[in-house]
Formats: C-alpha cells, structure tokens, sequence
C-alpha cells in the first residue's frame, strides 16, 4: 500500500514539473525586477544616451521641444553634444556617441558603408537660404539660383561668413561654390571661414553685414535678433524656395555597438523607432508654426525603412 501512495505522489511532482516547464518556456525571459525583456521601442528603463547631432537642431530649439517626450518614455537621460555634421560623425566612427543625428547625405551613407553606422533613416527636411544685408550689395536678390546668388558675391568682393566647420551646411556651401566654378580664398578678405556653428555664424555675419548660408530653421529662430540680416535668396518658406538644390535632408544613424564597446544600443534603437514615429513626427510638423507662421522642420520619416 506504501508503495502505491509513492507512486501517486511522484507521479503529480512530476507533472506539477512539467506544467511549470511549460508555462516558463511560453514566457518572455525576465529581468531582476520581473519585467519582460525591453524591444527597442520599450527599452529598459534609465540610462544615458549620447546624441551628436548638428547645431541647427539645438539652437531652432527642436530638441528642446521634443526631447522630454523621449526621457519621460524611457526614463533615460539625453545627453545633446551639437557640432558641425561632419564633428558628428566623427564623434559617432570613434564610439564617443551612441546616435547621430546630421544633414550630410553623402557623409552618412559613407559613415554607414564604412561599417560605424548600422543603417539611416529618414527623420525630417528644410531647407537652406542666402542671408545678408538688407540693402544687398552683391544684387543677391534677383540671381536664377544659388550658385548665381554665389557668383555674385564673389564679383562684387562682398563679405561673406563661412561656418568653417565641416558641417553640412559647409559641405552644401562647398558644393555650391563649386557649382559657380569659384575656389572663395580666405586670404582675399571678403571670404571669411569661422569655424563656428550656425548660431555664432548668424550672429557675425549680423554684425559685419555680411552674406551667410544658413538653415531656413535657425534663422527663423533668431531672426528677431538679427536685425541687419534679411532672407535675400530661397523665399519666405519652404514651397517658395527655387532652387530644389538648397533642400535639407536629415538622418538618423545608430551606432554600430560591435565597433566599441559602451555602446547603448537598445537606448540608441528606441531613439530611432520615437522619431520616425508617427507622434513625434507630428510633433516636428507642429513645431515653430505658432511663433512663425510655418514649421522649422517637414517630416520626411518613413516608419520601417532604412536608406
């Protein structure tokens, strides 16, 4: 009889085991806290994420904008480091960012080709606009395009601030004077290379009266401060600019985590998912219309594509 009471009682361990076997394998793994394992668009909660991004984004004030959103769904903290887009690469390529965030297009693919980069995804677009004194020396306003507008400065030895700085807008100054068939020098005087972010490059060409290239989004942020600067090519807005060649482009690129180690991969895959999706890209359309009349930034984000 003992031995029949054995049996009934090994036999319901064994099945009580097999049943919790079964329950656990249908489970997503936990962590300590018994939350199930965070995806890239729930990622675990604190933390710190490193974002090298262009001057443009800090200084129109987006970041400032959206920025919460993303610490208040993460519980991460953001840490903004804003340089030129090529410094933002570069910090990126060396492991000292986790994400980037830059308006370079050709930069980027070559940062994700070289293997730095994991992939890049469209987030957003303005534009850029010729800048300079209201009374406009060079005759800016009435040129065909943006290489005419630069041509004209150059003729005329007008003052012109360059940011210097390896930065998209440089690389798309660059490319312009190119497109002119002029190699500006700064050793002539009126060619004035900064090294500067756009908002210190603003602020000087406002004091020397001189003609800058700069992001319509920017510009619009600190117009009220500069006060002997005026848009003298590429409209009042976005539709009104003529020349399809002065359109901005910006990506997003997380790092590629097997390149350095300390690379927040899971925070830098969550930063990508929050602004491309449909709310904050709601939220970047919406921003500057009530104080300017017209966003800072167009969406451009497609949800689940890669370029």
């Amino acid at each position: 009889m003992g031995r029949i009471w054995l049996a009934i009682v090994l036999a319901l361990v064994l099945a009580a085991c097999g049943s919790s076997g079964t329950a656990d394998d249908a489970s997503p793994p936990a962590n300590a806290a018994g939350d199930a394992t965070p995806t890239a668009a729930q990622p675990r909660k604190g933390g710190r994420l490193r974002l090298a991004t262009t001057t443009s984004t800090e200084d129109s004030g987006l970041l400032d904008a959206i920025l919460p959103d993303f610490e208040r769904r993460t519980g991460a903290t953001v840490e903004v480091i804003a340089v030129g887009t090529g410094q933002a690469l570069k910090l990126g390529e060396n492991g000292d960012a986790d994400v980037v965030l830059v308006h370079a297009r050709e930069q980027e693919e070559q940062f994700v080709a070289d293997g730095f980069g994991l992939y890049r995804r469209d987030v957003m677009q303005n534009d850029f606009i010729i800048v300079g004194p209201p009374h406009d020396p060079a005759g800016v306003r009435g040129a065909a395009d943006a290489a005419e507008a630069f041509a004209r400065i150059a003729a005329a030895q007008a003052p012109f601030a360059s940011r210097g700085d390896e930065s998209g807008t440089h690389t798309r100054e660059r490319a312009i004077w190119k497109q002119a068939g002029i190699v500006p020098d700064p050793a002539s005087g009126w060619y004035r290379a900064l090294g500067q972010g756009m908002g210190e490059t603003l602020t000087t060409a406002n004091e020397q009266r001189a003609y800058t290239l700069a992001d319509r989004g920017t510009y619009l942020a600190m117009r009220d401060r500069l006060t002997d600067l005026t848009i003298l090519f590429g409209g009042e807005t976005v539709a009104d600019n003529p020349d399809p060649a002065l359109l901005n482009p910006y990506g997003v690129i997380p790092v590629n985590p097997a390149r350095h180690q300390g690379i927040q991969a899971e925070l830098a895959e969550a930063f990508v998912a929050w602004i491309t999706s449909p709310e904050v890209q709601a939220m970047i359309a919406e921003f500057g219309k009530d104080r300017y009349g017209q966003p800072l930034f167009y969406p451009r984000a497609t949800p689940g594509t890669t370029s």
